[in-house]
């Protein structure tokens, strides 16, 4: 989103507050708050027509770090707070800040319910497959087998995957990155707030202390290449060091090919994240890692009406046909009761 009005520019610094940033020396943190803070006064909005709102865990700690307004709100709400705010002051900013636990566990129904409801907001979601904030107990995003303080024989629940959940939820904006790889980290984020409607977020984020290297196979050097596909609009699904390697459908089934023996570019998926039916978008979120590289960046960017536009819309109408009503008038109006 964007406002019409002059301010003054203002630069990553003017957007540091001054409150210590207490995350553990080398958490993936430290990296999209930077990022955040470099992409805020792009956007030529004044600081206080920002709000950032967070929920419980590591990552909620972020609205104390940027100088703008913000809730540090309570366990999963997050999202039911930024919907009141947004609904309120639709000429705010709204971004909110939630992790794989605040986010998909108690927060899950929140973070449906505002997704599929198109409010022009922000959704960063950090995903570091654990519980950080409370030690490293197994989170909603933790792979089968994963081994911690809640489950010492090893998760026997099937993970969230949260692009997957925001897809089939009706997200307009659907996107993911990395904690790392700042460029393209920076990018994403100015195409979320760019974009009108839910912009939903996910940043694979290490936790260095209780899920150390959880995404190395997507950022060391001698793997990346072939662990992650960047998706490009327009463009056919190409990875690998020598960008010999692709996803073609075989019948309703993605499949790796090699380049090369009668197989050209034209033989593969090519990426249109534009697309109204979100069917393509979704088979990606599903690419998973050892199988197939896994994508990053825009999985989707489609228009729908937004829920405050709607809402506004609905109240001036009423105000069209009924007057402007008073709150005496509500409380009296149809049947009424006196009690001694």
């Amino acid at each position: 989103m964007s406002v019409d009005v002059a301010v003054e520019q203002l630069t990553a610094k003017d957007f540091a507050s001054d409150q210590e940033v207490r995350w553990c020396p080398g958490c993936g943190d430290y990296a999209i708050l930077a990022q955040v803070k470099k992409v805020l006064p792009e956007l030529n909005i004044p600081r206080e027509k920002i709000v950032f709102v967070s929920g419980i865990g590591c990552s909620s700690r972020f609205p104390y770090y940027v100088e703008s307004y913000g809730f540090h709100s309570i366990h999963g709400r997050a999202l039911a707070i930024a919907t009141g705010v947004k609904v309120a002051r639709p000429d705010l900013c709204v971004w909110v800040v939630t992790g794989d636990g605040d986010g998909l566990s108690i927060g899950g129904n929140h973070l449906l319910h505002a997704i599929r409801r198109n409010l022009d907001i922000n959704v960063l979601l950090f995903n570091n497959r654990i519980y950080g904030l409370t030690k490293g107990q197994y989170s909603p995003t933790s792979e089968i087998g994963k081994k911690t303080k809640s489950t010492p024989s090893g998760s026997i629940d099937f993970p969230l995957h949260p692009l997957s959940v925001a897809i089939g939820a009706e997200a307009t904006f659907v996107a993911r990155a990395h904690d790392v790889n700042i460029k393209h980290l920076g990018a994403v984020l100015k195409r979320a707030v760019a974009h009108k409607g839910t912009s939903f977020v996910e940043i694979y984020q290490n936790c260095n202390i209780f899920n150390d290297k959880a995404f190395e196979y997507t950022t060391g050097k001698e793997t990346k290449a072939d662990a992650t596909l960047v998706l490009e609009h327009g463009r056919p699904l190409i990875f690998g060091a020598d960008r010999n390697k692709g996803i073609r459908l075989n019948g309703l089934n993605p499949e790796i090919v090699t380049l090369g023996d009668g197989i050209t570019e034209d033989d593969l998926l090519f990426h249109d994240e534009k697309a109204p039916e979100p069917t393509l978008a979704y088979m990606l979120s599903r690419l998973y890692h050892p199988q197939f590289p896994e994508p990053i960046g825009v999985f989707r960017a489609v228009q729908r009406n937004t829920y405050e536009d709607m809402l506004e819309e609905q109240v001036a109408g009423a105000k069209e046909q009924k007057g402007v009503g008073t709150l005496e008038g509500l409380f009296e109006q149809g049947d009424v009761w006196t009690v001694d």
